[in-house]
Order: C-alpha cells, then structure tokens, then sequence
C-alpha cells in the first residue's frame, strides 16, 4: 500500500524497434538512462537530442522530478529518438496528473511547437522485401539480349 502513495507516472516512447519506457517520479532533477547519467549517452553526436526536452522546457520544471528510462530494442539512433519522447511524454503526464492542467498546456504546446516526434510516436516502419528483386520496391535488371 505505501508503494501507491508516491507521485509517480509511467509512459513509453517508441522509434522503428526500440521501446523507452520512462518511470517519473517527485525527486531531485535526477535522469538516468538504463541506471547510468543521461550525460553519459552514447553517441555523443545525438546526445543533444536527449537533451531536448529539457532545453525546451527548462530545467527547472525538472528539478522536482526524477525520470529513470528503460530501453531496448532498435539501433542506437532509433534508441535515443524512443528516449527522448519517453522523457517529454513522462513531464506532461507528470505535469497533468499532480501539477495543474494549465502548466501542463504550456508545456505540451512548447514541446508541438518544436517538434511534434516529441509527443506522438512516428508509425513509419521498414517494408518487407518482395520476389524478383533485391528490396522491397527496386527490381532486378532486365536485359533483351
């Protein structure tokens, strides 16, 4: 029973294959990735991307909050996209459920504003490959003679 009494919501962010699932709850502005820093991701090039979230909104809309995020499945790329939707998705859900609906609209428009991959998931997926050619769309090369 005291395990209900936390503030705490659970959301999920998705890419192609990878799966995030963020675990937000009342804390110290602590974000981890599968238990290590968000600081710390790898590659460094998208490690920006995390980050955006937090950019946009400001980090002290954080600093009550402590996010844990799970993540498998998918290529990296795909992982740090699935990443940072779980952390955005899990502040306006935050937000929603134990701040006020207005703070929570400010955010969710912000966050639009900026990129709407943040909050809804992309359904493009990979196409299955057909007969009589080397993909899904191209054909092999047809020759006369």
């Amino acid at each position: 029973m005291e395990a209900s009494k936390v503030e705490s919501v659970q959301t999920f962010g998705r890419k192609k294959t990878a799966t995030a699932v963020a675990y937000c709850k009342k804390g110290s502005g602590m974000i981890k990735v599968n238990g290590s820093p968000i600081s710390l991701l790898q590659p460094e090039v998208l490690r920006l991307k995390v980050f955006e979230p937090v950019l946009l909104i400001g980090a002290d809309k954080f600093s009550h909050v402590d996010i844990r995020v799970r993540v498998k499945g998918g290529g990296t790329t795909s992982q740090i996209y699935a990443i940072r939707q779980a952390i955005a998705k899990a502040i306006v859900a935050y937000y929603q459920k134990y701040v006020d609906e207005a703070s929570k609209r400010e955010i969710k428009d912000i966050l639009v504003a900026y990129d709407r991959t943040l909050l809804v998931a992309d359904p493009r997926r990979c196409e299955p490959k057909k007969f009589g050619g080397p993909g899904a769309r191209a054909r092999y090369q047809k020759s006369y003679r």
